[in-house]
This record gives structure tokens, sequence and C-alpha cells, in this order.
């Protein structure tokens, strides 16, 4: 992050302009290393590449997250929104169509955007790409099926996940967009903790992880029940609505 004069972009690209403009409006934004963008350096299955977004370091203060490939032909990948407990971390697997900077806009309740960066190297084709769960037979019968758990952390649970979606995005012929689009984690008591907003950049059978804040106990004596389930419902583009209980 700069104090001074123009932000230097860590990953020159001739689209941020673009993407400034198209996405944050022309906001007030800071390049600024403490959103970390993770992926390998290399997509070895450009269908299925790794992505963790990390801006931790401001707990307490993220409204949004919105995280794109600049040179996919279909960019934006996930809008973000911890309301309640859920810290700013995500981790989701993406196409990628050939090398891009992959960014991550953090904004702030200040209202700047804080801009995480890396450079991704690619063979290419993974938007273009057929899907593999359409090769397999029976797939709509699994349609939207959830697996996954929560996980113990010292200061936090983590939540994990992976749908049974095709997540199609309209680039292969005879096969129109079909994707989940929305999701939303609630409490116990229904209350929101996280809002997203997903994009065909996902990647088929998405994998989705989030944080939330407080561990999950590891004495409970073994005649008291469970803690309380969170709620994950995601919506698709068809209108189809599928829920998961985790506990």
């Amino acid at each position: 992050m700069l104090a001074w004069g123009a932000p230097v972009d860590p990953v020159p690209s001739v689209m941020w302009a673009y993407y400034h403009q198209r996405l944050l409006a022309n906001a007030p934004f800071v390049f600024d290393e403490r959103v970390k963008v993770l992926a390998p350096p290399f997509a070895e299955d450009a269908r299925q590449v790794p992505l963790e977004i990390d801006a931790r370091a401001f707990k307490g203060e993220v409204v949004k997250i919105l995280a794109w490939a600049e040179l996919n032909p279909l960019p934006q990948i996930v809008d973000f929104q911890p309301v309640d407990r859920v810290l700013p971390w995500l981790s989701l697997r993406i196409r990628i169509e050939q090398a891009t900077p992959l960014r991550a806009a953090v904004l702030t309740r200040d209202g700047l955007w804080h801009i995480g960066s890396t450079l991704i190297e690619a063979a290419g084709g993974g938007c273009t790409a057929p899907s593999v769960v359409r090769t397999q037979p029976g797939w709509e019968e699994h349609l939207g099926e959830v697996f996954g758990g929560r996980y113990p952390r010292a200061e936090f649970s983590r939540v994990k996940v992976q749908v049974a979606h095709p997540m199609d995005n309209g680039m292969v012929s005879g096969i129109p967009e079909f994707f989940i689009n929305q999701a939303e984690l609630r409490g116990a008591d229904n209350r929101l903790l996280a809002r997203l907003e997903l994009f065909p950049a996902v990647s088929e059978n998405p994998n989705l992880a989030f944080d939330i804040e407080g561990g999950l106990p590891t004495n409970l004596p073994t005649n008291l029940p469970m803690p309380p389930t969170l709620r994950l419902t995601l919506r698709d583009t068809s209108g189809s609505q599928f829920e998961a209980a985790i506990p």
C-alpha cells in the first residue's frame, strides 16, 4: 500500500482501469498487500483452480469482497458479504481461460476499496471445456446435494462444503447458463451470517469454505446435544433452491 502518489499495480494489467470503473464505479482504492489472494502460480487443471481470499487483517471492518479474473471471458467470480461472526476469508475453486491477474477488492466501512492481486499462469481452456458432471450417468438425481461439515480451529471453526452442480457457464455449444448464483449462511436462530453471489467463473461441483468466529466445543459430555447447526441455502438460475444443515 502506498501512502503518497499514484497507486502502483503489483501485477500491471491493461484491464485494471476498465474493472475499476465497471465493478468499483471508480471509487477510491488502494493496492493493499494486507488483502491476500492465494492461488497456485500455474493452473494445472484450468477447470478447478483453488483460490483463497484472506482479508482478516480488516476483521470487523469489511462490508463486502469482490473477486474477478481480469482476462477471463466471464471475469466475475464472487460477491461475498460477511455479515455476522463470519470472518473475511473465503476459499473456492474457479475456472481460468488463460493466464490472468486475479483480483480481490475489499470494501471497508470507511468507503475505501483495498485491492489484493496475484498473477496465475495457465495453459488455458478452463472456461470453454465441457462439463465433467454431465458425463456422469444420473447426475440430475444428485443435483444440489451438499457434502461437508464444520471443523474446529483454535479461535474459529471452518465450514467446508461441496455442492453437486454442473455450474454451466453458457460457453459450451448447446448448453445454456445454469449455475448456482446465490447462497446464504444462517445460524440456528435464522440470523444471517453471510451472503454470496456466485458467477459462472466458479467451478462445477463448487467447493466453498468459510471461517466462523468461536470454535466448536471439543469436550462436550456425550449426553449433551450437538452444538447448534448452521443452515446453508443455495439457489440456482433455474429457480431451484437447495438447503443443508451443518452441525
